[in-house]
């Protein structure tokens, strides 16, 4: 009916809906409380495992480095605690980077490009620490841990760091350690070593890295939201320290070495050097100097853009360890092999004479003895004395370039003599074949006439030159120079005790050796080695001159000075009893009055024996002579 009004009451027609609705909160609610009891009960425990790893990792326990010491125990390397600032690329926001960088270089004193591209240096992944600065100041290093908050990613490390005790001393035979590259840690990771690890770079720091590395240990730590390290959970595996070295070089007989050599460059006026001293009886080598050097605690403190490039462009290479790593000609001292040549092969009885004279003249060029006079008729010893450039041109083209090579290959020329240290060249010995391979010719006789006096391609490192020196003083064993003594546990057990390493037999005559070393002390006596003979010591050597390069003004060519020797205890060359043979090595003597090497030579042994005198000429002898 029109106008009828609906009389239900309202409450009726309510109902259904406060039935909908209340169904539905039901299922809304019942469905979150099975959601929080399947997340809270069912596998809560999986998911607060989750929760929890999230904040735990593994991370590396660094072992403690094996120390270092010469061979009366004296201590070399040291660990010293020091405080090292890292950044872990992931945790830097990049909007927060120059900011975070900026500040970093106000603090720590380096540049913001310096730290920029040490961090896209990383050679790990950005999730890896990359080292920002070492050996940083405590207080420093206290300051930016401080202010965490306002420089993510970056950490504040505590870890040991390399102490060179004796400095330059040192330097060219330990090395020194210094961040990972991108291509060694290619090679290494399967090795367990980490994108911030701290390697040997050079010397026996990388020669003996693994002994020295020791093994890493595993530590389970908790981290804060940021990345920081809020404490150590547990200790999975205890880190192994790394072995110990006993050298064969004796602290205070490199100290004497390096006074000597020092001296001697500088009343010369030269710029770089050798000292080597070893005994022949075992190849140990008791001091190695070249200089200049270098200080590696620079390296282990973190060296300056400014320090290294100034090491890099210093045109004398104090980086390079000259004793062991360049290559010269040897001058006179090449004349044992000569000498030894034409004896062996019968070319020349022990009595049977050259006559020599001022030059010779082959295929119009001319070959000057370096007295400009020649000395008149000559044994093989007489002319190794008086070391006559005449008769060892003769010499050598009655043994032939390929016989010389040969004799040259016996007392360990033209390859490495195997040294324990990196970096360790090999001369050159000319001959047929190897010219043929070099140059695609034959040698001419000229050549031949040159290599009979070690000039021309002959070429030595200075470690060679002596190595084969020990050879004839101790009657043709040629060893293997040695600068670790032993290797030592963490306990100082001996791991590994190094014994002398034979080389080779020289294949020569033992008369013509014993031959030679009674030449080789009659250059003494007839002081062409200058008053070397009036030392109270029984020394036998030779000196050497070796021209080179382009000739200076005033028609020269530069040269170098050599003296190599041995002393014997009894006085008696016929024996082979020597225990110390020393080579003393000067570059660029051309300026220089006499030859600087002997002198270097003569102050070495009266610090080394205790002779009061002084026998140093002082560099009297006019430039040149002394050949």
């Amino acid at each position: 009916m029109s106008g009828l009004v609906d009389e239900t009451p309202r409450n009726a027609r309510l109902l259904p809906r406060f039935l909908l609705f209340g169904l539905a909160v039901l299922l809304v609610v019942g469905t979150l409380t099975a959601r929080l009891f399947y997340l809270q009960v069912a596998t809560g425990g999986y998911y607060q495992g989750q929760a929890t790893a999230n904040m735990t990792v593994l991370q590396p326990i660094p072992s403690a480095r094996g120390l270092i010491t010469d061979r009366a125990g004296r201590p070399l390397v040291l660990n010293v605690p020091s405080f090292s600032v890292k950044i872990r690329p992931a945790d830097l926001p990049y909007s927060q980077r120059p900011t975070v960088v900026a500040r970093l270089a106000q603090l720590l004193g380096i540049s913001t490009t310096q730290i920029n591209e040490t961090i896209d240096g990383n050679p790990g992944s950005n999730f890896d620490l990359v080292r920002i600065a070492s050996d940083v100041p405590e207080n420093v290093a206290r300051l930016i841990s401080e202010e965490h908050l306002d420089l993510p990613g970056v950490q504040v490390v505590t870890e040991a760091r390399r102490d060179y005790t004796y400095g330059p001393l040192l330097s060219q035979i330990l090395g020194y350690t210094g961040p990972i590259s991108a291509d060694q840690l290619r090679q290494l990771q399967s090795q367990g070593y980490l994108p911030d690890d701290m390697i040997g770079q050079t010397g026996v720091e990388a020669q003996y890295e693994q002994q020295l590395r020791g093994t890493y240990g595993v530590q389970e730590v908790e981290r804060d939201a940021s990345g920081r390290q809020i404490q150590v959970l547990s200790t999975v595996t205890q880190p192994q320290a790394g072995d110990s070295l006993q050298l064969s070089i004796d602290v205070k007989t490199q100290e004497q070495a390096q006074t000597a050599l020092q001296w001697g460059i500088q009343a010369a006026g030269i710029k770089k050097g050798v000292v080597i001293v070893m005994n022949p009886q075992t190849g140990e080598v008791l001091a190695m100097v070249s200089l200049p050097t270098y200080d590696d605690n620079l390296f282990a403190r973190g060296i300056s853009n400014a320090d290294y490039q100034a090491l890099v462009g210093n045109p004398n290479q104090p980086l390079l360890n000259h004793a062991i790593g360049e290559i010269y000609p040897p001058g006179s001292t090449w004349k044992l092999v000569t000498g030894s040549a034409v004896l062996a092969d019968h070319k020349l009885g022990p009595d049977q004479t050259l006559q020599t004279y001022g030059h010779l003249v082959l295929d119009g060029q001319r070959f000057n003895d370096w007295n400009g006079v020649g000395f008149g008729p000559l044994t093989v010893a007489g002319a190794y004395a008086q070391s006559s450039d005449t008769f060892f041109y003769q010499a050598a083209a009655l043994a032939g370039i390929d016989r010389l090579a040969w004799y040259a290959h016996q007392f360990g020329f033209g390859s490495p003599t195997g040294i324990d240290l990196p970096g360790e060249a090999a001369g050159i010995v000319p001959s047929n074949a190897w010219k043929m391979q070099t140059f695609g010719q034959p040698i001419y006789p000229g050549e031949t006439y040159l290599a009979g006096i070690g000039q021309g391609y002959d070429a030595v490192t200075p470690i060679e030159l002596l190595d084969a020196y020990c050879a004839l003083a101790n009657g043709g064993k040629l060893y293997q120079p040695q600068i670790v003594r032993q290797v030592l546990s963490p306990t100082g057990q001996v791991v590994q005790a190094f014994a002398p390493k034979l080389r080779a037999q020289v294949d020569v005559p033992s008369w013509v050796l014993a031959y030679i070393r009674e030449a080789a002390r009659e250059a003494v006596v007839i002081r062409h080695t200058g008053n070397v003979v009036d030392m109270p010591l029984y020394v036998a050597g030779k000196t050497g001159t070796a021209e080179y390069g382009t000739v200076k003004i005033g028609g020269n060519l530069p040269f170098d000075s050599w003296f190599v020797g041995f002393v014997s205890p009894s006085g008696d060359f016929a024996k082979t009893d020597s225990q110390l043979a020393i080579l003393a090595f000067t570059y660029d003597t051309s300026n220089s009055i006499g030859n600087p090497s002997t002198e270097i030579v003569k102050y070495f042994l009266q610090m080394h024996y205790g002779i009061k005198q002084d026998y140093r000429n002082l560099f009297l002898i006019r430039p040149g002579a002394g050949n």
